[in-house]
Formats: C-alpha cells, sequence, structure tokens
C-alpha cells in the first residue's frame, strides 16, 4: 500500500530533492520515481498529490509529466485532473514477463491447479524483503480472490510469502527479521519471532505455507516454492480463495496438491526440489 509522506506542503510547494544520488541523472531519477508513485496509487493521482509523494513542487512535477505524457509513460485525465500510468509503461513491463522462461513456464501449471482445485492460481518472486505478483490464473467462481499483478506483500503475512521466506537460508530470514520486522496486518497476521520460525520450520518439513487470514481478511491461501538447481527459490505458486471454500479440511487437500505442482515446475525448469515431501 502507498503511503503519504507526513510533510506538510508549504505554500502550496513540496520540498525539492536535493539532487539525485552521485552517478543518477536527476531528471531521470524523478521521471522514474513519478512512475512509481503513480504504479502504487490504487488509482489516478492530483498533480498535488503526486507532488506531494515524490517530493517535488508542482510546477517541475507537470514539466516531467509533460515530457511522460509525450512518450506514452503517463496519461491525464482531463475530466477528472487525474494523472495514471500509460499504455507504453505496461509495454515495458510486459516484455520483462515475456523475457523470463519462469513465467511462460509456469503459465500450464498454474492454469491446470486452478482447474483441480477451482481456485484461482497465482505466481510470486522475491525482491527485496517482499514477494511481487508477476503471474495469474483466475478460477472460474463468481467469488474470486484476486491480486493486482505487481503488488507487493510481505514475506510474514502471505501465502507465497511465506513459501518464499521458508526456502531462505536461515541467515537471511534472520537478516530480513531485523530489517523489517513482523508487523501486524491483521489478527491474525504472526508478530512473535519465536511463532514465525515455528511456522517456517513446518513449512520447510511439509513443502507448503499457508496464509489464513493473515494480510486480507476472509482470505486464505496456500503456496509452494519453486527451486532453482541450486535450490534457492525461484518464486512461488500459490491458490487462493474465500474463507468459506478454504476451510482446514481443503487446505489439508490443496497443500499437497500445490507442493507437488511446484515440485514438477521446479524439475521442468532444471530445479532441485529440497524437501522431503
Amino acid at each position: 500500500m502507498p503511503h503519504r509522506l507526513s510533510t506538510p506542503l508549504q505554500r502550496g510547494r513540496a520540498p525539492a530533492k536535493s539532487g539525485a544520488p552521485a552517478g543518477q541523472v536527476q531528471s531521470l531519477t524523478r521521471g522514474l520515481s513519478i512512475l512509481e508513485a503513480l504504479a502504487k496509487a490504487e488509482s489516478g493521482l492530483t498533480l498535488t498529490d503526486l507532488a506531494h509523494r515524490v517530493q517535488l513542487a508542482p510546477s517541475t512535477t507537470h514539466r516531467l509529466l509533460a515530457t511522460l505524457v509525450r512518450m506514452g509513460y503517463v496519461y491525464h485525465d482531463g475530466d477528472l485532473s487525474l494523472w495514471y500510468v500509460g499504455l507504453q509503461a505496461f509495454a515495458v513491463g510486459s516484455t520483462f514477463l515475456a523475457n523470463r522462461d519462469f513465467v511462460a513456464q509456469s503459465h500450464s501449471y498454474m492454469r491446470r491447479l486452478m482447474e483441480q482445485a477451482g481456485e484461482t492460481a497465482n505466481l510470486a518472486i522475491l525482491d527485496g524483503t517482499e514477494a511481487v505478483f508477476i503471474a495469474q490464473v483466475q478460477c472460474h467462481e463468481t467469488m474470486r480472490t484476486l491480486v493486482k499483478l505487481g503488488s507487493r506483500v510481505p514475506l510474514h503475512a502471505s501465502g507465497v510469502g511465506k513459501a518464499i521466506f521458508a526456502a531462505l537460508p536461515d541467515e537471511q530470514i534472520g537478516a530480513i527479521l531485523k530489517v523489517v520486522g513482523l508487523p501486524r496486518i491483521t489478527d491474525n497476521t504472526i508478530v512473535a519471532p519465536e511463532t514465525m520460525w515455528a511456522a517456517l520450520r513446518v513449512i520447510r518439513q511439509r513443502g507448503y505455507s499457508f496464509d489464513d487470514e493473515e494480510h486480507e481478511r476472509a482470505t486464505r491461501c496456500v503456496a509452494a516454492s519453486v527451486y532453482d538447481e541450486h535450490a534457492e527459490p525461484l518464486g512461488a505458486i500459490s491458490l487462493a480463495g474465500p474463507v468459506p471454500r478454504l476451510s482446514d479440511e481443503r487446505i489439508r487437500q490443496l497443500g499437497p496438491v500445490v507442493a507437488h505442482t511446484a515440485e514438477e515446475l521446479t524439475r521442468k525448469l532444471g530445479g532441485r526440489w529440497p524437501h522431503p515431501y
């Protein structure tokens, strides 16, 4: 979720950044910051709000937006006075996914998993201290759990996140916990380190993770990691759906199915499955 900056605007002007870090082009850095801010917003942003988020003067922000509009990376809805990410930004991002064999190879496995379980299948990768959704196959149910591609979820409070988290070395897990901690998102979020470590040991032993409304209320998820040739996580594949359809018994049935699919995909990609499952 995007966070608004707490520094108030003064006389309609946001405090300008001192400049790009050494070795970076300031205008390029600022333009990309604008794209990132628009991408994180649930809907379009006004010029004032956007300038506030990127900590630039509205006049500077508008000048950069004009360039991005000419290149197709953003567009402006004059009726609503809102700015949005443009089609060219989508085209560039889609190229990243198209060039990743991992995504292309995963699609048939995700579709089969969705058909077997009747729930939406997702694919995520690790980026820093978060998991990022990069592909999805939606189920046929009217009530279904959907995620926005490119959206991020914490490692400690999501199905794909916990599956990837458990696949990391203990030293890396400890470093992430030290930096990020275990912030509470819902009443079910694991916030005690000893409980998290115990949960990760269980995931490693059985080969799949379980998100019990830890990130989104009324949503459950079961996930398993996909590994490379060094038994290191490439990402995670998951099934997500509403609580009424994903009872405890159903989760116990689907967990091994997701794990088996992740193992098949791992071997298809030439990876090595480390779990004893």
